[in-house]
């Protein structure tokens, strides 16, 4: 059996090490949208208060799911694809779908480490190319960011500053003069980087210099995932820990600016009126969702590369923390540096406050141009962009590539890993090229809309009920005891089977109640009707999955009648242990124990895992 075992482990793979996979599990999830999403919830959901429903999102839906997910693909050895077409063959499109947002998201993700080379080559420039309107690519409408005096000339007061400009309840904010309304850092991602055109019917030329970045940043990509996730393992513990580093030494920096203070107040202090607000809620589940990375396919498709023993608890409660941690660094380095630029401007700090690319490129640049020595803390800052970028990118990609091997058992044999990433790599690079045109944003923000904001938590849905209702929390809880020697508790059955969907159900819904149609540039370009069908045609992809793969597997179920079929369609597939070959019990379990627990801990010895 141990045999069995050790040809199992060596022809799917696995990590070097457990440290290496929990690498891989934080370099994904702390991603950019801990940088430009999670602040700006915490700012719209009533700053501190926020971290209350945060907290209980996390602890009742966000690790529960975390656990699942991780064990299904411990378990099972396989993608997401796989994973789901082995527990509920019925419900395996909720894999496809999984596939499909995925790919999408691969192929504009890159576009924006494409910014981050261009910005990170920039700032070896002395001075920094976005400081002033001295430029080609400057309008008459352009104000600089160089200089004491961001905004020339005009402000406006409180009612305070009628005792006198010196008044403690006088507030000063100023406007710009006369048609001057374009900071010097929007113009030149706008002009320089982009070269933004008026619509997406005016796609214009080709931007050469963020096609050749594009395809570097495939490049690094594909040499992050060419040998295996033998050499990602050793990559991604430079990658995941290095923008963690350099996070912490930012926000370091960050709290010493002038003004910084403002923007840590804002950021910290709560309005509990806000608390009893439904949307306040949905929007800590979502922020779950999003920077842990749930339901994306990836999480499953790293364990899958795991050795059957594993303490996946452990695991889960480490990712889990880590993220936590860094969401709250990220939220102090960004209101530092705000409230440093509320400061500097005169403005409130609210006024401030955006999320999205806009942050990282527009407004970040703007503070990084008032800091001493801006060109390090430029590279730095960037540096830290790519680095946590291409950690999610390279686990995008894992999930595609995983997904193919498992769903056609040969394709490796013929092709070899090597050429098999590269096509995939190819695939979604030519895929994103239109994002690289002069009126690429346009199509970039309308397939970031579309991929995945309303299918995501659908197909996460069907993902859970396939997982944890057809084939069952308790039988899951039993996988989990044959890997780890103990059974989760109570609270994780309990969560599963009720918590988890309810609160997925009422986040989706939320999601289609507060629907609106994509805009670009603060709502002053809207998208015309014929985008608007694309982008459901996008989300479409990815939800019919479900209903199709379903209609193919009864198909090709046997049985007699329809619900003979249908019956066959939602049981497991699985009817021996996926790890060694070893045929289930009456319980459903192929080993009672097993060498550690839920933790880590060693708890029997009778069965030797050693040689796994």
């Amino acid at each position: 059996m141990e045999k069995i075992q050790d040809i199992e482990e060596e022809s799917r793979g696995n990590w070097g090490s457990r440290v290496a996979f929990l690498m891989a599990c934080i370099g994904y999830a702390v991603g950019l949208g801990n940088i430009w999403r999670f602040p700006f919830n915490v700012y719209k959901s009533g700053g501190g208060a926020f971290m209350v429903p945060y907290v209980i999102m996390l602890f009742m839906c966000g690790i529960p799911l975390l656990f699942m997910e991780l064990a299904v693909g411990q378990y099972t050895r396989r993608g997401p694809i796989g994973a789901l077409g082995k527990l509920c063959p019925l419900l395996k499109g909720a894999g496809v779908g999984t596939v499909i947002i995925s790919f999408f998201l691969s192929t504009y993700y890159n576009v924006i480490l494409a910014w981050t080379l261009f910005y990170l080559g920039s700032s070896f420039q002395d001075p920094l190319p976005w400081m002033s309107c001295e430029n080609e690519w400057n309008t008459e409408s352009c104000y600089s960011v160089y200089g004491n005096t961001t905004i020339p000339q005009e402000y406006e007061t409180s009612p305070g500053c009628d005792d006198g400009l010196d008044s403690d309840n006088c507030t000063i904010s100023f406007i710009p003069a006369g048609n001057v309304t374009s900071s010097s850092t929007q113009e030149f991602f706008d002009h320089r980087v982009l070269g933004l055109t008026e619509g997406i019917t005016e796609m214009g030329n080709l931007r050469l210099e963020l096609f050749g970045l594009l395809f570097l940043a495939w490049v690094i990509v594909y040499l992050c995932l060419w040998k295996g996730v033998a050499l990602t393992g050793k990559i991604v513990q430079v990658t995941a820990l290095v923008p963690c580093l350099l996070l912490i030494a930012f926000a370091i920096r960050g709290v010493t600016l002038p003004g910084a203070d403002k923007g840590l107040i804002f950021f910290f202090k709560p309005d509990w009126s806000k608390i009893g607000d439904p949307k306040v809620w949905v929007n800590a589940a979502s922020q779950v969702f999003n920077s842990i990375g749930i339901a994306f396919g990836s999480l499953i498709a790293f364990s899958s590369y795991n050795k059957f023993k594993g303490p996946v608890l452990r695991d889960t409660l480490i990712v889990t923390f880590v993220d936590a941690v860094v969401s709250m660094v990220c939220g102090i380095a960004v209101f530092s540096v705000l409230g440093n630029l509320a400061h500097e401007q005169g403005k409130e700090v609210n006024e401030v406050v955006t999320e999205g690319p806009g942050l990282v490129f527009v407004v970040f640049p703007y503070a990084l141009s008032k800091m001493p020595l801006p060109q390090v803390w430029s590279v730095i800052f960037f540096t830290m962009l790519l680095f946590l970028g291409i950690d999610s990118q390279f686990a995008t990609v894992e999930v595609i590539i995983t997904s193919l091997k498992d769903g056609f058992k040969d394709l490796e044999d013929k092709l070899g890993n090597k050429i098999l990433v590269l096509i995939v790599c190819a695939t979604s690079f030519a895929c994103g090229i239109p994002h690289v045109f002069e009126g690429g944003i346009y199509t970039f923000t309308l397939v970031d809309f579309y991929s995945a904001t309303i299918s995501l938590m659908f197909i996460a849905l069907f993902e859970t009920i396939a997982i944890v209702w057809f084939y069952g929390a308790d039988r899951l809880g039993k996988n989990i005891e044959d890997m780890t020697g103990m059974r989760p508790s109570c609270f994780f059955i309990y969560s599963w089977q009720y918590t988890t969907p309810l609160m997925i159900f009422v986040i989706w819904i939320f999601t289609l109640v507060d629907y609106s149609s994509p805009s670009y540039d603060s709502g002053n370009y809207e998208y015309p009707w014929w985008c608007l069908i694309i982008g459901w045609l996008i989300t479409g992809i990815s939800l019919l999955a479900i209903p199709l793969v379903g209609i193919l597997q009864i198909w090709r179920t046997n049985g007699v009648t329809f619900v003979e079929k249908l019956n066959s369609s939602i049981k497991s597939r699985i009817k021996s242990c996926p790890c060694c070959g070893t045929k289930l019990d009456r319980n459903l379990q192929a080993h009672n124990t097993s060498s550690t627990n839920l933790i880590g801990q060693d708890s029997s010895n009778s069965i030797n895992f050693d040689r796994v």
